[in-house]
């Protein structure tokens, strides 16, 4: 069964189609925009929309279309925070997403451990990220719903599709009764309540909170520092000086293997981006999705003099054989390797982390550049739009039987110490208190990970640790808190821009992004890797100005802008 409020593919297209054919069919009608395929889905689109509306305007309350909650049955404690959180035990059932390294949910010690707490059975039918994504969609328009969904993996338009449907339940209507840690967090953080709040005014799924400071400033650029004082020169402090250096390696080629690579990185990846070059040549910070916040207005940067201008330096490095022609091609299995080649080629990469990139027995070889001065002088480093506070960890359905229960049980894991464990893993197998009483890291085995032993025994899933919590609570990992060291050291004074904070979009506005969004976000990719490959950019440039309007990208940075303003007017309200 089709959710209420969805219209299959076939019907919209079917609409086009005869749109279309009308269209073309009528006398002295002129032929119609390119874009009009794209109006007439819109409308098709709003139409179905209509029609959906009509047919639910009888419809009962948000409760109605629940199973009732049988937890008192179940003998529920009288207090929210009391163990256990029933007398009876009960049984509901849970799928989402998991790493491949982990092991089954129903074998980890931690959620036995919740188990054993609160008389709560989970059955746990945890998938592969690329399964569960694959499957996540035909699961819940079934009708045969789990009871609760962990790491949903639920994107903005899925979430009002669902909770407009009824299959998914707003949580917030159970926090006062049953979620003390959920309320206090909330209360305490207004920021993270409008991140996680619908445009109704729901709660639909819970956050997933992880405040370290790092990932506005992922791409990190390493360089070899030994084949740097081979070729006479320091450092780079300017671009003009890291472009110096990079013709030096090219030229004299210290590595001796005639193969030597000046510099690589991946476009459109986590932490591999030459966005800062970009910066550096322009005069303007960009990231992965070519849109920054700037005194609290949404920026598109992919259509300006000064991206324009970066683009076609990074074409003159790329011609001039500085840049690693798999640049745009190659994923990140490929790009790690070349770091860990058997003779030593890579003069320059953009990492989060050299350890990983090269190996413990080089990384001694490489030193992080600092944010460099651009061509006007000015240092800028590009924030990222990465999420610390996330959506989407669980989410409840109609079905569940025992919803305050249920609540309760998920309300533990915002617990300051139950989330540390749920991020790391066990206290006893990866934490331990310190003589400070912090949790702390145990080292991992020889042979394994701190990352591969996480993805093994931590559940993940709803969890909360605040800046404070790592103050007051648990420490990071000592891989973390190097890269902490770094960007406070080398990049928080140099920011350019603001990050893109975790907004929510009207129903509206995310149709309207479904249909726009990726294709700008392509339209740029490509042109991106055709400039700096081929160049052509000054003769290209006025026409793919027109196309990115006609793709629609005035409407998309209205919507952008639209809901930065409502996230701050809400939190200032709230300040």
């Amino acid at each position: 069964m089709l959710p209420h409020h969805t219209t299959s593919n076939s019907a919209v297209n079917t609409a086009v189609t005869a749109a279309e054919a009308a269209l073309k069919a009528a006398p002295g009608v002129p032929a119609p925009h390119p874009i009009s395929r794209r109006l007439l889905l819109r409308g098709s689109l709003a139409g179905a929309g209509l029609l959906a509306l009509a047919a639910c305007s009888s419809k009962k309350t948000d409760a109605d279309y629940r199973v009732p909650d049988e937890s008192a049955s179940a003998g529920l404690a009288e207090a929210a925070d009391s163990l256990p959180i029933v007398s009876t035990p009960i049984t509901v059932t849970a799928t989402g997403s998991r790493s491949a390294l982990s092991v089954p949910y129903g074998q980890m010690e931690l959620t036995q451990q919740w188990e054993r707490d609160t008389n709560v059975q989970v059955q746990w039918n945890m998938l592969t990220e690329d399964v569960y994504a694959e499957k996540k969609n035909l699961l819940l328009a079934s009708g045969d719903l789990p009871d609760i969904l962990w790491n949903t993996g639920l994107t903005d338009a899925e979430v009002a599709t669902y909770s407009a449907n009824h299959t998914l339940v707003p949580l917030d209507e159970f926090f006062a009764d049953n979620c003390p840690n959920i309320s206090a967090l909330l209360d305490a953080r207004p920021d993270i309540r409008s991140a996680i709040t619908s445009e109704d005014g729901h709660i639909y799924t819970l956050p997933s909170v992880e405040e370290l400071g790092l990932v506005p400033f992922p791409n990190f650029l390493y360089i070899n520092t030994d084949w740097l004082a081979a070729v006479g020169r320091e450092m780079p402090t300017t671009i003009e000086e890291l472009h110096e250096a990079l013709l030096e390696f090219k030229a004299q080629d210290p590595s001796g293997t005639g193969k030597l690579l000046p510099l690589s990185f991946i476009p459109g990846s986590f932490c591999a981006n030459p966005w800062d070059i970009i910066a550096a040549y322009g005069g303007q910070a960009d990231n992965n999705d070519h849109r920054i916040v700037i005194d609290r207005k949404a920026v598109f940067t992919a259509n300006t003099e000064q991206w324009k201008e970066g683009v076609k330096q990074l074409h003159n490095w790329y011609a001039e054989g500085l840049i690693d022609s798999e640049s745009f091609s190659q994923d990140d299995t490929a790009y790690l390797a070349k770091g860990k080649t058997e003779q030593e080629s890579l003069a320059a990469f953009y990492w989060w982390e050299a350890t990983e990139f090269v190996g413990a027995d080089r990384e001694d070889h490489y030193a992080l550049c600092p944010v460099l001065a651009g061509v006007d002088g000015v240092r800028r480093a590009s924030v990222s739009n990465n999420q610390e506070i996330s959506r989407g960890a669980f989410a409840m359905t109609r079905t569940c039987r025992y919803q305050a229960a249920v609540m309760r049980w998920v309300d533990r894991m915002y617990d300051p110490v139950m989330s540390a464990q749920n991020s790391w893993g066990p206290i006893g197998v990866t934490l331990e208190y310190d003589d400070a009483g912090m949790l702390s890291q145990i080292p991992a085995a020889e042979g394994e990970s701190e990352g591969e032993r996480r993805q093994k025994v931590a559940p993940g899933g709803p969890k909360s640790t605040t800046a404070k919590d790592f103050e007051e609570v648990v420490l990071p990992e000592p891989r973390a808190s190097l890269r902490q060291e770094q960007v406070t050291a080398e990049f928080a004074d140099w920011a350019a821009n603001d990050a893109f904070p975790p907004v929510v979009f009207t129903n509206a506005e995310l149709d309207d992004l479904s249909l726009i969004d990726s294709d700008v976000s392509t339209l740029v990719k490509q042109r991106f890797a055709q400039w700096v490959v081929n160049g052509g950019i000054d003769a290209e440039w006025g026409g793919y100005l027109k196309d990115l309007e006609t793709t629609g990208l005035s409407r998309l940075m209205e919507i952008y802008q639209a809901a930065l303003d409502r996230y701050y007017e809400e939190l200032d309200a709230r300040s």
